[in-house]
């Protein structure tokens, strides 16, 4: 049984390895990025300033097919399972994964991605900002403030190219 748990070990490390191994690699503007998700042509991109005019000019329920170049603000503390963006005058889009298909790594704040997808406004909810703001690690006191629902910039991503 001993030498059985030993090679089950070895098969999971040798297998986690090839996985990081097998990581898909892409090239914009002459920038390396880290493919997440489904792999696309980052060129094309808007800008955040154009993402932000876009955003105001949608109302809710409102959709948009887009690539969108910005930094990432915050990523879900649990598992990666979404990320913010910064936009401009303070605004931040938040981006979850299509299908729940990938996932980030929590190293990623700070730096630059080209996401792709949809881009969308909608009236989130009193109980899902409290969800966000717990998985973003916020104290209950913060939580606590959270009273009215808001509008938000949404973004549902197919892809993910992160900066290396």
């Amino acid at each position: 049984m001993k030498r059985f748990n030993i090679l089950l070990v070895f098969f999971v490390l040798s297998f986690g390895c090839l996985a990081q191994e097998n990581q898909k690699e892409s090239s914009v503007d002459g920038t390396q990025y880290k493919v997440f998700g489904e792999d696309f042509n980052g060129s094309g991109y808007v800008s955040t300033e154009k993402m932000t005019e876009k955003y105001n000019g949608m109302n809710a329920a409102d959709s948009l097919q887009v690539k969108m170049k910005a930094t990432v603000t915050d990523v879900c503390r649990v598992k990666g399972c979404w990320m913010k963006l910064q936009l401009q005058d303070g605004n931040e889009t938040m981006v979850r994964f299509k299908d729940y298909g990938f996932f980030m790594p929590f190293d990623v704040v700070g730096k630059e991605v080209i996401v792709n997808g949809t881009a969308f406004v909608e009236a989130m909810s009193v109980d899902d900002q409290k969800h966000y703001a717990k998985d973003a690690g916020m104290s209950e006191s913060e939580i606590a403030k959270i009273k009215e629902p808001k509008k938000i910039f949404g973004f549902e991503a197919d892809g993910v190219l992160m900066s290396k």
